[in-house]
């Protein structure tokens, strides 16, 4: 698995991590790990592209919920039961994490474990980074 980490300035700079190769129970932990690095360098408003990923296991999905978790707990707008209480509402969906091109097999997992009830995935990056 190959990440490459980059910057697109839209409304405000969203850190962009771009991954190659499968994310799974053998490639997860060097995908959190870097995303945790990104975090901790201050990253607040992250797009996880996904477009040279041809296949997510249920391991991708939590590092995904990883990322979220830490931005929504470090972006304190709202508490965790706003969140949790909005996401049930169906009205809300997080400001800090966005996904980029799912490919059709992780786009399956990703709906079907609900996790396009709080983030938002886009096809273009231009939609994406204006999202923020």
């Amino acid at each position: 698995m190959e990440i490459k980490i980059t910057t697109e300035n839209g409304h405000i700079p969203i850190t962009v991590i771009t991954a190659t190769g499968d994310i799974d129970t053998s490639t997860f932990e060097i995908f959190m790990s870097k995303a945790q690095e990104v975090i901790n360098e201050g990253a607040r408003h992250i797009l996880v592209d996904l477009t040279h990923v041809p296949y997510m296991s249920s391991a991708g999905l939590r590092v995904l919920n990883a990322i979220f978790s830490q931005l929504r707990v470090l972006n304190t707008d709202m508490t965790e039961d706003e969140v949790l209480q909005a996401i049930n509402e169906g009205v809300y969906k997080s400001p800090y994490l966005k996904i980029l091109n799912l490919s059709p097999q992780s786009k399956v997992a990703f709906e079907t474990a609900g996790f396009d009830m709080f983030l938002e995935t886009y096809t273009d990056l231009k939609s994406a980074v204006d999202s923020f």
